[in-house]
């Protein structure tokens, strides 16, 4: 419940920042503004993440680094948005949803079965996904799935209330910084 009640508050704050976004992927490249991606939830389930499109319309529904040249299909405004985090913002409404949490594993897409079976060996599917997590701020794009996978193991087994409080402070410091973004 504190996790939607502070999705729907930061969600009216951060609105003014919502609308300019949006209009720069407007004025870029057309409508949809979001992103809406098939991804795994809590306990094996799915749901649809929602982000800003950071992507051209052309561009195959796979994951960044399955592409061959990601870098053709980036929007302009693209990259930025990767680089401070801003494309996840609408993932408040995931929150909001009751499909995500703040901090959590990220969600899977819906064809990693490679990094969901280690999820599920480690007891990790049970933890409903977050917008950023102890795997996050440990390495995000340049550690293997086990590495994340035995990060996210040690947040189950660590988690409370300061741990996930220590976690947001570290992200919010790994996106001041731009640590750890592969595209």
């Amino acid at each position: 419940m504190l996790n939607r009640l502070f999705a729907i508050i930061l969600l009216i704050i951060l609105s003014p920042l919502f609308l300019l976004v949006a209009i720069s992927i407007f004025i870029e490249d057309g409508m949809p503004i979001f992103f809406k991606q098939k991804r795994v939830g809590i306990n094996y389930t799915f749901f649809n993440i929602y982000k800003f499109r950071s992507m051209k319309k052309n561009t195959p529904n796979v994951a960044t680094h399955l592409l061959e040249n990601p870098g053709q299909y980036l929007l302009k405004i693209g990259g930025l948005l990767r680089k401070l985090s801003l494309d996840e913002l609408p993932n408040l409404i995931n929150i909001i949803n009751g499909e995500m949490v703040f901090v959590g594993p990220r969600p899977a897409l819906y064809n990693q079965d490679d990094l969901m079976a280690l999820r599920v060996a480690a007891g990790v599917d049970k933890l409903k996904p977050g917008i950023t997590g102890w795997a996050q701020i440990n390495g995000r794009d340049e550690i293997s799935i086990e590495e994340k996978v035995g990060l996210e193991k040690e947040y189950l087994e660590r988690k409370s209330f300061w741990f996930d409080v220590e976690i947001l402070f570290k992200t919010f410091t790994s996106v001041i910084r731009v640590k750890g973004v592969a595209h």
